[in-house]
């Protein structure tokens, strides 16, 4: 199996993108690397997501709000999967060179109040498991 880049993006990278790259760069172990962005990055993570983080044992020193304009270079990366999860980041995603493939996982914001923190790391650690498996299958 070859080794898997995925993006997720979200507005603001404070919280569902940041939650979605910790889980995968845990689960995905030696399959896949992780990459988190926003179209619209506030700079920092959300406090709630970081000690969500921090309850369920995960790392929060290497996490940072970011722009997707990073991962637009030359040098950056090539994706073979880009995951948005929210509409804003959806419809304004613009074309990363060598993206496979383009994955919707709409997910209200817990940044916002719209969702519990918990609610929104379980939902996405779900869709990871099925990410990963089919990652296997092919």
């Amino acid at each position: 199996m070859n080794k898997r880049n995925v993006l997720f993006l979200c507005t603001g990278n404070s919280a569902r993108s940041i939650l979605a790259e910790a889980l995968l760069t845990h689960l995905g172990g030696r399959e896949c690397r992780a990459f988190s962005a926003g179209n619209h990055p506030t700079g920092e993570i959300s406090p709630q997501a970081l000690e969500e983080l921090r309850i369920r044992d995960f790392p929060t020193s290497r996490w940072r709000s970011k722009s997707w304009d990073e991962f637009l270079g030359d040098d950056a990366p090539s994706f073979s999967h880009i995951i948005t999860l929210c509409g804003n980041a959806e419809q304004a995603c613009p074309v990363f060179p060598g993206a496979a493939e383009r994955l919707h996982w709409g997910q209200a914001d817990p940044a916002t109040g719209e969702a519990s923190i918990g609610d929104t790391f379980d939902a996405l650690e779900c869709l990871i498991h099925d990410l990963l498996a089919n990652f296997r299958e092919t």
